[in-house]
């Protein structure tokens, strides 16, 4: 793994497999396990994700950004064995004003599990691989190893 545009965390949960994906597919519930504390919760009425191709928009904070929006595209749908999803500044937000026309996209968020003894194996992957905008990547990671890892952390407490 290319450790300098990517963070993984792994951890065995508890749970069955089918459980932790119901969790982890479901927007509604990430401000919950968010190991970083930035999202506030969803934008509007958010079924959980249903396949590639869904949209979904989360409000978030940051100390260093204030209020703004995420605009979620699922990349990544295998009933309880992965999803995924990429995230992009919402431009009608205040901070894509701030950005000044940076292309604040081209990350990702990718969940795999894998059923194991004791319950399910959960591998987190950030990965800014795909940012293309210069300016954009140097704000990168905006997620710790510690935060990623705490995510897990706060998912198994919730199963």
């Amino acid at each position: 793994m290319d450790t300098d545009k990517k963070l993984q965390a792994t951890k065995v949960i508890d749970a069955p497999a089918e459980a932790v994906f119901a969790v982890l597919s479901d927007p509604n519930r990430h401000s919950a396990i968010d190991g970083a504390d930035s999202i506030r919760g969803v934008e509007g009425t958010t079924p959980p994700i249903s396949g590639i191709g869904q949209v979904f928009t989360m409000n978030m904070h940051a100390d260093d950004l204030g209020d703004y929006r995420m605009v979620n595209s699922v990349t990544a749908y295998v009933p309880g064995a992965r999803v995924g999803w990429a995230p992009k500044v919402d431009p009608t937000c205040e901070l894509a004003e701030k950005l000044e026309g940076m292309d604040a996209s081209g990350h990702t968020f990718t969940y795999d599990l894998r059923e194991v003894d004791g319950g399910t194996e959960v591998t987190s992957v950030y990965d800014w691989t795909g940012v293309k905008d210069p300016q954009f990547e140097k704000m990168f990671p905006r997620v710790s190893q510690e935060q990623l890892a705490g995510t897990l952390d706060r998912l198994a407490s919730a199963m």
